[in-house]
């Protein structure tokens, strides 16, 4: 069972500023455990159905779970129905950028949704970091463990000074605008940064003026505007391409 001061704790990672406090976040769902477990993640704690452990009984031996009902999961949990687990872990330390390759940035991108499912592109593109400006959605949050399937054991995420990192990087920045050179015909560089800035603000002016290579997704249609994880998947499938 979930005590009450376990319930208390679950609820309170759901927001930042306990998360921030406490040094914890949470990871929920079959799938997103699955990954956490099979990772070797160090788990704080672990609260799971009896099905879960069951299937999972032989890698649980060095993991204080505790076995929960249904119902007491979905309770406790963010998601609108979670009947397998809920994971408590500590929050990772903070990582130096890596720029021995393409890095991709994420300029303001506040939609945790958007911010798990890049995440989730860029693991699908062999990404093993991305750079977040401070003021993206927190990486840890709920909403975006759950939109990573999985993939936020596999992706780095540096949070940082965006436009002072941009500031010193010395190499090919490219920044995806509506106009700029088509992606189709862009020769990227094994070395660089692609930055990528909200659908509601694109790039903005504190970093793109450190932008020296715009790029765009040619439109054969009418839409007015895509969205900034699936034109993030279109450009990092044009640089692999040429890799």
């Amino acid at each position: 069972m979930i005590s009450k001061n376990q319930l208390k704790l679950l609820r309170a990672l759901a927001q930042k500023k306990y998360r921030k406090q406490h040094g914890l976040y949470l990871v929920q769902g079959q799938k997103n455990v699955q990954e956490l477990i099979a990772a070797n993640i160090p788990i704080q704690q672990l609260f799971a159905s009896e099905q879960f452990i069951a299937e999972h009984q032989s890698l649980l031996q060095n993991i204080d779970y505790v076995e929960a009902d249904a119902e007491s999961l979905t309770k406790a949990s963010t998601l609108t129905s979670n009947n397998a687990a809920i994971a408590i872990v500590q929050s990772p330390e903070a990582q130096p950028i890596d720029d021995s390759a393409m890095i991709l940035a994420l300029d303001g991108v506040s939609d945790p949704g958007n911010l798990g499912t890049i995440i989730r592109v860029a693991d699908w593109y062999g990404f093993k970091q991305i750079v977040v400006s401070e003021d993206c959605a927190d990486h840890l949050n709920p909403k975006v463990i759950s939109a990573t399937m999985g993939s936020f054991v596999r992706v780095n995420v540096v949070r940082t000074d965006l436009e002072a990192f941009l500031a010193q990087y010395n190499g090919a920045i490219y920044g995806a605008y509506l106009d700029g050179q088509s992606v189709h015909s862009t020769e990227f560089a094994a070395r660089g940064v692609l930055v990528m800035g909200s659908e509601s603000h694109g790039i903005r002016q504190q970093a793109g003026k450190y932008v020296n290579t715009p790029i765009t997704i040619p439109a054969f249609g009418g839409a007015e505007s895509l969205n900034v994880a699936m034109a993030t998947g279109i450009i990092l499938d044009n640089i692999k391409r040429g890799s």
